[in-house]
């Protein structure tokens, strides 16, 4: 009963290598005549089994098996053939990292149950949606339903229905022979830069202009390229298959030879195998380049240069004394890479980031959005270069451009002229229903892509959240049909007795983020039962950015939800600009986060506005303990916290929860003294810093302080950091001057908020 599935396949298969490009079999209906259909098409394809990966929850084949969770083990490496078992279950994440990790003339085959039947499927990534109080049942199936569609409506892409043993569509798209050459790489000659000063072969090796021009960049990383040139930092950007880790393997050869130590880090060491197999030959083939070693992941010339591998945490250890002793360090897949190890890594001086554009990292855009800027703060001399023509496969590969679609992986804002003119009196606010989402592509792209290139976190499982989640809804402005602002929600709380007990006793409930921090870490048992709205994502498009628009949604979104539920609220990575956005929209904040998040790098603040009694009750105690503690934080988890996010921080708190100044006379007379007269910080900092957390709660307009002086307050009162440290931060001449800086600047707080005792002290040292 396969002949009709191998005939299928081996058809696909011939056409993919004729035109070096990729193709897709669907392989539909019962699981176990899946694999027995999937077992013969691997018997007569001509692929070795060490070029196949099964991507499935069972070690069923001789190949390499690797669950879906762990398909990201396939970043940077190739394989002809990759079949993907979507029965139990589909993560788009995973489909994306798959996709891209079949090499051109290869197969991707998906198991699939019947396609008519498979969207009302539940599996475990449908599990994952299904948060408190919803269940399984509440969940939808319309990212299958559109998936499938792809699936039916897409060249390339051939289906076999199991259950009725025959072919529905052979996926064969005949091309044109004209274009089989066209489409292989290396169809053009390729010149090496005039000035180059890598080896020729470097150069010949590259199949693309592009290549070229990303070894070029590259070559620039080289120590005596130019003896004046400090610190430099080379990004290439491309989608999968374009050969930016083969040109960084280039390069990497390249400089091995000349005797550099070339350090290569990446989320895993499988990652880089397309960079060490590059380097390996290229040390191999060079006239000067004769290598004395080449092993996985380590490469070693005779002239005394090498090209190792490192993990990433490995390599920023000991203060990145290990970037500092490699001349080029080289990041690949760096998309994947948490935002606070990429800010490490720019401890090296010559240092190359090669990342994905389109997301198949399925760590969302951290990179793109919250590196690039940290990246153009620093010292580096950026260099950037985007790399366009594909090289595994041919330009317009059918399942590139399916995957494109089918996880809006190219998904993109509307254009600036349709929104240009949007203000706040001309837009309107729409209900994004997940059933109006399917049936309008464009709106879907328009949405989904505002919120891919606006936030970091943004990936392609967030496209099936956003069709089928029960707990989730959007919602937009909309300027003449087209999307100019946009915010994704989320309903938190609400939830059962019981399901409050299990959090409090350290169980957690998946899609409750602010109820699940305040009752399992701030120990509030209390705080599941009422009911929310958490603002997941919010984004404007750039060309309608500082108009009001995103004040505009979160009004629309109080005035449609303030009557069903006791609170909205959000979490993000706390930056001040984003603290003062939140603030100004009466969002107060009632938590920060002890540790830093792997994707921003930042502390995350959780923000809260009552909208009932309830969450009045909740927003009151939560932003009193959080003023109480935060003082302690400072000299604890949160000791290296910036010192502006510190004051953004405590001046979004509710004034209200300004903790009350509790200080003996004893303690007034030490604050005082060090103020005005000879008595010091140090001997105790304690009355000092209840001072300051009171001083910025409250944010008197009594009170005049500057902003350096506000972030002394903040390094030395809260911080306790070394008095040398914080008078090289704030360029004081000498940490004598930081100490009688500390001491002015606690003046005009004694003056406001002094008892007795200290305005004695005051007039004691001021009395002419």
């Amino acid at each position: 009963m396969n002949a009709d599935a191998v005939g299928c396949a081996e058809s696909l298969f011939e056409e993919a290598t004729q035109g070096n490009e990729r193709r897709l079999l669907v392989l539909a209906g019962d699981r176990e005549r899946g694999y027995d259909a999937l077992e013969s098409v691997l018997d007569r394809l001509p692929v070795s089994i060490t070029a196949t990966t099964l991507v499935g929850p069972d070690d069923r084949l001789r190949c390499e098996q690797l669950p879906q969770a762990n398909a990201g083990e396939l970043l940077g490496t190739t394989r002809t053939v990759v079949a993907l078992d979507a029965h139990e279950g589909l993560r788009p994440n995973a489909l994306g990292k798959v996709v891209g990790a079949v090499d051109g003339g290869g197969l991707l085959v998906l198991l699939t149950p019947p396609l008519e039947a498979w969207p009302d499927r539940r599996g475990a990534f449908d599990e994952s949606l299904a948060v408190p109080p919803f269940d399984l049942s509440d969940v939808g199936g319309r990212f299958k339903r559109r998936l499938v569609e792809t699936l039916r409506a897409h060249r390339g892409i051939g289906i076999v229905d199991l259950e009725a043993d025959r072919v529905v569509d052979d996926g064969l798209t005949e091309p044109a022979p004209r274009l089989l050459d066209e489409g292989k790489a290396g169809a053009t000659a390729i010149e090496s830069p005039t000035d180059a000063r890598f080896p020729a072969e470097i150069y010949e090796a590259c199949l693309t202009a592009d290549q070229v021009e990303a070894v070029a960049a590259l070559e620039s990383l080289h120590p005596d390229r130019d003896a004046e040139n400090g610190t430099r930092a080379v990004v290439l950007e491309a989608d999968r298959g374009r050969g930016k880790s083969s040109a960084a393997g280039l390069a990497a050869g390249a400089f091995a030879a000349d005797g550099l130590d070339v350090l290569v880090t990446a989320p895993r060491s499988r990652n880089a195998t397309e960079l060490f197999e590059r380097a390996g030959e290229r040390c191999e083939t060079c006239s000067d380049c004769e290598a004395t070693a080449v092993e996985p992941r380590r490469v070693e010339t005779a002239s005394g240069g090498r090209v190792r591998f490192l993990e990433p945490t490995a390599a920023v250890e000991d203060d990145g004394d290990r970037l500092e002793a490699a001349d080029v360090v080289i990041v690949d897949e760096a998309a994947a890479l948490p935002v606070s190890i990429l800010e490490s890594l720019l401890a090296a001086e010559k240092v190359a980031f090669a990342t994905t554009i389109h997301g198949y990292e399925g760590a969302g855009r951290g990179f793109s959005v919250r590196f690039r800027d940290r990246l153009a703060e620093s010292d580096h001399d950026v260099t950037e270069r985007t790399l366009l023509e594909p090289i595994r496969y041919a330009a317009g590969d059918p399942v590139e451009v399916w995957a494109f679609r089918a996880l809006l992986l190219d998904a993109r804002p509307p254009v600036e002229p349709l929104v240009a003119d949007a203000e706040p009196e001309s837009v309107d606010y729409r209900r994004l229903e997940p059933d109006a989402l399917l049936a309008d592509e464009r709106l879907l792209r328009e949405a989904f892509g505002l919120l891919v290139l606006a936030h970091y976190r943004t990936e392609p499982n967030d496209l099936a959240r956003l069709l089928d989640a029960p707990n989730l809804e959007a919602r937009a402005l909309v300027a003449d049909g087209h999307v100019a602002s946009v915010a994704l929600l989320a309903r938190e709380g609400n939830l059962e007795p019981e399901t409050q007990a299990m959090m409090y006793e350290g169980g957690r409930v998946r899609g409750n983020m602010l109820p699940d921090v305040l009752t399992s870490q701030l120990r509030d048992e209390a705080a599941s039962e009422p009911a929310g709205i958490r603002v997941v994502r919010i984004a404007t498009h750039h060309a309608a950015r500082s108009r009001g628009l995103g004040s505009q949604l979160l009004e629309c979104i109080h005035e449609e939800f303030s009557a069903a539920v006791d609170w909205l609220g959000t979490g993000f990575g706390a930056t001040p600009g984003l603290l003062e956005f939140w603030c100004e929209n009466d969002y107060r904040t009632v938590h920060v986060s002890t540790t830093r998040n792997d994707a921003s790098g930042e502390y995350s603040a959780l923000m809260l506005t009552p909208t009932s009694d309830a969450g009045r009750e909740l927003h009151d105690r939560h932003a009193d303990w959080f003023a109480r503690r935060f003082g302690a934080l400072c000299t604890d988890a949160l000791s290296d916290l910036e010192p502006d996010v510190a004051r953004a921080l405590l001046r979004s708190v509710d004034a209200d929860a300004a903790p009350t100044i509790d200080l003996t006379a004893h303690e007034w007379r030490v604050v005082a003294g060090a103020a005005y007269g000879p008595g010091l910080f140090d001997v105790d900092p304690g009355p000092f810093r209840e001072l300051v957390v009171r001083y910025f709660v409250e944010d008197p307009d009594g009170i005049e302080v500057s902003v350096r002086n506000e972030r002394l307050l903040v390094l030395r009162a809260l911080q306790g950091r070394d008095w040398s440290a914080v008078a090289d931060r704030l360029e004081y001449p000498s940490t004598s001057q930081c100490m009688r800086a500390l001491g002015e600047t606690f003046q005009p707080l004694v003056d406001y908020y002094g008892s007795d005792a200290a305005l004695e002290v005051r007039e004691r040292f001021t009395d002419p």
